[in-house]
């Protein structure tokens, strides 16, 4: 005889509450789409020469500390630090039981291969000035270690404090080796599901992450979208929660609409047009005033960036530390006929102009200055790059093939400072491909002033040195400073804690979705 199994009553009860629960409906996800204005190059936050991917490369990794949404300093895997009193070594105290996504512990010996990385010059990083002046890491033990510098660099922390310092699983970078880009894997809340290099990366929660209740969401998708409108669309149709930059002709309009919220947060992101004063007509200087003279800014600021934007009073935004305001460019087509004239060139000349990018709103920017140009005699040709061309043409070329004469771009110094405000754009040893002084600027004096500024720990004498370096790059006017940004975000009012930052990267910590 078969015998048959009845059911008991608990299991028949159990089938009938596990359909129970198969008929009620799972709660939302907390799935988050994020439009923004460009591509990503890289997710390896030391070879990444954009703010953007370093801004993504956020939802993977963290450094040792971080800035805030004020740009102020904040332990992030370190709990503290201390500086010997000859200014060359820096002790961190080092956060415990923090994993990285792979499983492996975060400590000392993993910061020790980060930084050796980061300041080894072999390895060709584009971040490798940023820890030049790194002599040694040291493992002092599992929880504290010593970095030990070249020479006294009274703005290190800000250094360790930038989106580039990043800690990267040794196990990754072993495995991974110089593919880690594509393979990130860090202490940060999110972990990467899918890198489309054409269409979107996507991040999920990660579950073993340190912080307690974080991260809040389920996952985040960053989605590369040029086009100003569309991001805008997005935003309306509910395909995004959040979009970055806002189309300022459009602000308006969002700002009306009852599901979403507008946000004009203030910046340290300059805008600015180079010229490359190593080639003709750029090595005169009267050329270089003739060109400031004929940018009308105020009219810049209405027709690009719909009021969104004060015109620039100096080479650094005012936010910056030891920032300096001179009076701003007046508008005065009839002067720069007459310098141009001066300098050789009653006819004006014939000239390319390129841009970093190729959003609506950069392309606004072209077609204003090649107009105001075209009024005093200078005939510009426009091009908006997209990552991949400017990384090919502008960061990667040295100054003899270089194809860079007038460039318009912007700068935010993410450390917070002067220095990484300045020395990057202007000392004589950062040219392309080293770093990103476009204009290929070289003056003795403002190189000393820089170095100068970083040995010293008296603020007076610092304030000092970099007023004068920038009194000096103001007088020679290797740059047509344009605008200080306005940065407009918008997002769905049922998502919180997620913000731009000054330096146009995110804040994202404790984003959720209600």
């Amino acid at each position: 005889m078969t015998q048959q199994k009845i059911p008991t009553l608990a299991a028949a009860l159990g089938l009938g509450f596990a359909a129970m629960l198969c008929a009620t409906p799972a709660l939302a996800a907390k799935d988050v789409v994020v439009a923004v204005g460009s591509n990503f190059t890289t997710l390896d936050p030391y070879d990444a020469n954009d703010t953007l991917s370093q801004a993504v490369a956020k939802s993977f990794y963290q450094g040792l500390f971080g800035l805030d949404k004020d740009m102020k300093l904040k332990n992030v895997l370190a709990e503290s630090y201390k500086v010997s009193d000859d200014g060359l070594t820096w002790t961190i105290a080092l956060r415990k039981g923090v994993k990285f996504q792979d499983g492996t512990d975060f400590n000392a010996q993993a910061v020790k291969v980060n930084l050796d990385r980061a300041s080894n010059p072999d390895n060709r990083l584009k971040r490798y000035n940023l820890y030049k002046n790194i002599s040694k890491t040291e493992v002092v033990d599992d929880h504290t270690v010593n970095i030990v510098l070249k020479q006294p660099f009274s703005a290190f922390i800000n250094i360790l404090a930038h989106p580039a310092t990043a800690m990267i699983s040794p196990k990754a970078l072993k495995d991974f080796k110089k593919e880690i880009g594509f393979h990130p894997v860090g202490t940060g809340p999110y972990e990467l599901v899918t890198w489309n290099q054409t269409d979107f990366v996507k991040v999920k929660k990660f579950a073993g992450y340190w912080q307690q209740g974080l991260p809040k969401l389920d996952t985040i998708t960053w989605r590369p979208v040029v086009d100003n409108n569309t991001r805008a669309a997005m935003l309306q149709t509910g395909e995004a929660n959040f979009a970055y930059p806002i189309p300022y002709e459009q602000a308006p309009r969002l700002e009306k609409n009852d599901k979403l919220a507008l946000v004009a947060s203030p910046s340290i992101m300059q805008r600015y047009i180079s010229m490359n004063v190593t080639q003709k007509p750029f090595d005169n200087p009267k050329v270089r005033e003739a060109i400031n003279y004929a940018i009308n800014r105020q009219a810049l600021v209405k027709v690009a960036f719909s009021g969104y934007a004060t015109p620039a009073t100096g080479v650094l935004p005012p936010a910056i530390a030891w920032s300096q305001r001179y009076q701003p460019w007046p508008y005065d087509p009839a002067k720069a006929r007459e310098l141009l004239k001066e300098a050789g060139y009653p006819n004006g000349f014939t000239t390319t102009l390129w841009s970093s990018h190729n959003h609506s709103t950069a392309q606004k920017v072209l077609q204003f200055t090649q107009q105001q140009l075209a009024q005093v005699g200078i005939k510009v040709q426009i091009t908006a790059m997209d990552a991949g061309q400017r990384a090919a043409e502008v960061e990667g070329k040295g100054q003899k093939e270089s194809g860079v004469r007038m460039f318009y771009t912007g700068w935010t110094a993410s450390t917070g400072e002067a220095d990484w405000a300045l020395s990057p754009l202007f000392a004589s040893q950062n040219w392309p491909p080293t770093l990103f002084n476009t204009a290929f600027y070289s003056n003795k004096q403002v190189d000393a002033d820089l170095a100068n500024a970083l040995k010293t720990t008296n603020d007076a004498d610092k304030a000092k040195l970099y007023k004068d370096a920038q009194d000096t790059i103001w007088k020679e006017a290797p740059w047509a400073p344009l605008v200080v940004e306005k940065l407009v975000s918008a997002h769905s009012k049922n998502l919180t804690g997620f913000y731009v930052m000054p330096d146009t990267g995110f804040s994202f910590e404790d984003a959720d979705l209600k």
